[in-house]
């Protein structure tokens, strides 16, 4: 089976999270390729058909996978292949996006949420399932907290908390961690910004818990990879997060509110110990390899109706 992603690359790179999808797929014995997408709104997008369907002739897809609602769209503006659509957050929960998202999931074959709050937003009836990202157990896995911080220069005694992104980026909300961490005396908050992939996997087992608060999510890769790294977490009800870290021993739920928020903060570190996140991430079925099982099996149920 010859799948082609379709993705944004405005960024300059592919999202991680969907890089690490089509890994776990082409792990499973599927054929995947890119077409990446630069150009920013609906017109941006659009910009891009002509070399898109370029694409499709060279590579002769059987069905194309997109993710995000405007890449649907420009996958839908071809309709001999099945499109798949996966939404991620924004383009469900950002209301000049939503709209053209409604659009794309009348036109796909299949829509897949990364989380039921989106599914409960989109109000979809039929061709849709609850498919989050999963997380590469192999690579996020607990390590010696003594050994790592050495990597990083982080002292063995003090109090680090690593922030779900850039300060910069407004949706994740910095201005509210700072001012929380702020309340607490020798902690230290660390911003998630400039570091590859392996080091975010050593980061989040040297650092004393994992903090979230933005202000919209989907279902954020940065929590189930803390978790699978059995780190403790403290975030704010975004996303899929009060479901996936409910009743987890050492991770808690603050609301938006910095004081709340930074007695959460003083309860993880008080906590000091791993959890059992990892545990909690293979029960819920979030390791990479089943989920990718889970969407080939969305994959094959389009190309037999297709076909049917």
């Amino acid at each position: 089976m010859k799948i082609l992603i379709i993705c944004s690359k405005n960024s300059g790179k592919i999202a991680p999270f969907i890089v690490e999808q089509v890994e776990a797929l082409m792990k499973s014995g599927l054929i995947c390729d890119y077409y990446t997408i630069e150009g920013k709104g609906l017109k941006g997008y659009l910009k891009n058909r002509s070399s898109f369907v370029k694409k499709i002739s060279e590579f002769q897809p059987d069905l194309i996978h997109a993710h995000y609602g405007l890449s649907g769209l420009l996958a839908n503006t071809q309709r001999k292949i099945p499109v798949v659509t996966t939404y991620h957050g924004s383009d469900i929960n950002l209301q000049s996006i939503y709209f053209l998202s409604r659009i794309n999931m009348f036109l796909s074959a299949y829509n897949i949420f990364v989380s039921q709050k989106n599914i409960d937003k989109s109000n979809q009836k039929r061709n849709f399932a609850l498919i989050p990202c999963g997380v590469d157990t192999d690579f996020f896995f607990p390590m010696e907290k003594s050994i790592v911080r050495k990597y990083f220069g982080l002292k063995t005694n003090e109090k680090v908390v690593l922030f779900a992104g850039a300060f910069s980026n407004r949706v994740k909300n910095g201005e509210l961690a700072q001012q929380a961490v702020a309340m607490l005396t020798n902690v230290r908050l660390l911003e998630l910004k400039g570091y590859n992939r392996s080091e975010v996997a050593l980061l989040m087992n040297a650092v004393d818990i994992c903090l979230m608060t933005s202000h919209t999510e989907g279902s954020p890769q940065f929590i189930k990879e803390a978790m699978a790294s059995n780190c403790p977490v403290v975030s704010v009800p975004v996303g899929d997060v009060p479901e996936v870290i409910d009743g987890l021993e050492g991770c808690f739920l603050s609301n938006y509110d910095a004081i709340e928020l930074s007695k959460k903060i003083k309860l993880a570190l008080d906590f000091g110990k791993k959890t059992k996140g990892r545990e909690r991430i293979l029960e819920l079925s979030l390791d990479a390899k089943m989920i990718a099982e889970m969407i080939s099996n969305v994959y094959k149920l389009v190309l037999f109706k297709s076909k049917n």
